[in-house]
């Protein structure tokens, strides 16, 4: 899928992505939810589906962070306070941490729930506050909110075929 430059577009990618994504792990067999046989976010580390998937809540919930206190006018430490971008693996581990208490399928409404917000709060922005200016350095909130919804969605249904392919052939 192209780069989207409008809203229409963005939305367009997160749907179409979140939607194959939501199907994959729909295929997820539950008893192999929680296998750390995958490679994970930070060099030499492993990570189960189930971290993916809190991998995924942890950007988004911190998307709407972000989105949250733009709108209120406050600062936002990018990426997160305390991490940097060079440094993104810490930050993974973090979300690993963070929700490892969730059962899954709460986890997986949880991810449901801060798409869905996050689509709605872009329904509330027009082409010009998305795409019209930067808003971290170079990059527009448009691109930015992309960087960390449709983009990683896709990277993670990749990521979760090709170890759905590996263990049916186990």
């Amino acid at each position: 899928m192209t780069v989207p430059q409008n809203r229409s577009e963005l939305l367009a990618a997160i749907d179409l992505e979140f939607a194959k994504l939501r199907k994959t792990l729909e295929a997820l067999p539950p008893d192999l939810v929680h296998a750390r046989t995958m490679e994970g976010h930070a060099k030499g580390t492993v990570m189960s589906p189930f971290d993916l998937v809190a991998y995924l809540v942890g950007w988004n919930e911190l998307v709407l962070k972000w989105l949250d206190r733009d709108a209120a006018g406050q600062p936002i430490d990018f990426p997160e306070t305390g991490f940097k971008w060079n440094a993104l693996g810490k930050l993974a581990q973090k979300f690993y941490g963070d929700y490892a208490d969730i059962p899954y399928p709460q986890l997986v409404g949880r991810l449901d729930a801060a798409k869905e917000r996050i689509v709605g709060i872009i329904g509330q922005h027009d082409d010009a506050a998305l795409y019209g200016r930067p808003w971290y350095e170079a990059w527009t909130m448009g691109r930015m909110i992309q960087f960390n919804t449709s983009s990683p969605y896709a990277n993670a249904r990749g990521r979760l075929r090709k170890w759905l392919k590996s263990h049916a052939e186990a």
